[in-house]
């Protein structure tokens, strides 16, 4: 491709502006929620079960769209489903704002995370479509470093809009924060990100347009191949593991035998996915993915590790704020410090996983996990406010850890994946790490609420709670370090230790 076919520099740029506003807002609602469940809780009557669906909810759903939507994307167009998603996030997030019951706001969390999941696959493609060469290492840097500020940013935005209008109601700020940020995007996105031509043959080519915005093209032949039965098992085999532990949260009868049905519909997937594979169609899971053991090892590396990171912040914001009495921005400051260090952690680790590689990331579980280890001896053990400010540090050095561990892991799990199918692959990373989340946030959520009950010491009875719900994190880490260490005993006698990423 020669230069002149490229689009005007100024006009991509502007483009890839606006992919990382979007991206960042989406982000942010990961981080930014979790301040403001206590406010949620008192204003809206909501129970902890409530609370789990609000955060694990979004996740799930943003988890299971993904592939899908970086399929309509390729297939359709990216500039569409990219405006569709983000319109279709914007009016979650208002509905969200707006909410009257806490199921009403649980179900616009999925919402939410459904536009969230087909906006996102988006965001990567155009950058993908827009650069070329160095730009484009620069433009993932950028958006690298756009989600590590959107999850430094989430808490503290998140207590400041709570200080700023209250935390009765504040908390709806929370969310329609993104309207009138998605109200300067939709339009941005209209005017500057690239059609597609489907009259041409070409579907990697750029020229510019009749208007001097990027356009792209694609392919006039493309069929949107879509295992729908397939996601549809998937989705049932997670919502068969939540459920029962999202109802134990409130301490009645919890139906278990549905994680029978999970195990059932498991088994029915992989029966589906070969027939699928086997008449020439597209399946969810790629059997090419399942037997290639870098990706192998490294889903599961993420699934177990994003299965106990993530609740970390919901069990963390209930005991900063419900049991030490903090405010809502005072909460976010003490998790601060988790993202800050960690962002500085992943920039170093590009280096270090190039030289190291998979025992990058099991250096990076082991410091996380003293990092955790030492907020679950605090908790334990003291009170009173002061605590908070060893916590702060516990974080910094969990942070330290944690940047160790999710970017390299995602490099050497898509290292030996072909190019052609790297797209596909990091979408069903993505994935398994997304419903490792919501997975996590269901089974440690429901130990935290149910050691809470009854439960007396530090914290009224929180650091104890904290406590034990730590400890599941710990033994998901255990699990994930593991596997990561047995990869990287394997790698020691392959020939791909020198090249996670290619």
């Amino acid at each position: 491709m020669t230069s002149s076919a490229l689009p005007q520099p100024d006009e991509r740029w502007r483009a890839f502006a606006v992919c990382l506003g979007a991206g960042f807002m989406t982000l942010l609602d990961v981080s930014i929620v979790n301040v403001a469940l206590p406010s949620i809780e008192a204003s809206l009557g909501a129970g902890p079960s409530d609370l789990q669906w609000i955060v694990a909810g979004y996740t799930l759903a943003f988890g299971l769209v993904l592939v899908p939507a970086g399929r309509l994307g390729d297939v359709r167009g990216r500039r569409p489903v990219f405006v569709a998603g983000l319109t279709g996030f914007v009016v979650a997030s208002a509905a969200c704002g707006l909410a009257t019951t806490p199921e009403m706001l649980a179900v616009m969390r999925l919402v939410q995370g459904f536009a969230a999941g087909v906006l996102n696959p988006q965001v990567v493609g155009l950058i993908q479509q827009l650069f070329t060469g160095a730009d484009r290492g620069r433009a993932f840097g950028l958006f690298g470093a756009t989600i590590g500020v959107s999850t430094a940013v989430g808490p503290l935005l998140g207590g400041t809009l709570l200080a700023l209008f209250g935390e009765d109601q504040g908390w709806r700020a929370v969310f329609l924060v993104n309207v009138p940020l998605g109200a300067v995007l939709i339009p941005l996105a209209l005017r500057y990100l690239p059609r597609t031509d489907r009259s041409s043959p070409a579907p990697s080519s750029e020229r510019p347009s009749s208007a001097g915005r990027p356009a792209a093209t694609g392919p006039p032949s493309a069929r949107l191949d879509l295992d729908v039965v397939g996601l549809g098992l998937v989705a049932v085999s997670v919502l068969c593991v939540l459920l029962p532990f999202v109802n134990s949260a409130e301490g009645g009868r919890s139906p278990w035998w549905l994680l029978g049905v999970a195990g059932a519909s498991v088994v029915a997937l992989v029966a589906r996915e070969r027939h699928v594979e086997r008449a020439g169609r597209t399946p969810v899971i790629p059997s090419s993915l399942v037997r290639t053991p870098s990706f192998a090892f490294g889903a599961v590396v993420g699934t177990a590790y994003f299965a106990g990171f993530t609740a970390i912040f919901l069990v963390g914001t209930l005991y900063l704020q419900n049991g030490l009495g903090l405010s809502p921005l005072q909460a976010g400051l003490v998790q601060t410090p988790f993202a800050l260090v960690g962002a500085v952690s992943a920039a170093a680790s590009g280096r270090l996983v190039q030289r190291w590689g998979r025992w990058t990331v099991v250096v990076g579980i082991v410091v996380m996990s003293v990092g955790v280890l030492g907020v679950d001896l605090t908790a334990a053990r003291l009170d009173g406010t002061a605590t908070a400010g060893w916590m702060a540090v516990w974080f910094a050095l969990a942070g330290l850890g944690n940047g160790a561990v999710i970017s390299p892991n995602q490099a050497l799990t898509l290292a030996d994946v072909p190019v052609a199918g790297g797209g596909t692959a990091g979408g069903l990373l993505q994935t398994t790490q997304r419903i490792g989340a919501s997975v996590g946030v269901a089974g440690i959520g429901a130990v935290f609420f149910a050691s809470l009950a009854g439960a007396e010491g530090p914290a009224r009875g929180h650091g104890p709670a904290l406590s034990v719900s730590l400890r599941v994190t710990l033994a998901l880490f255990a699990l994930a370090l593991a596997v990561a260490v047995v990869d990287a005993l394997r790698r020691r006698r392959g020939p791909h230790e020198a090249q996670p990423a290619r």
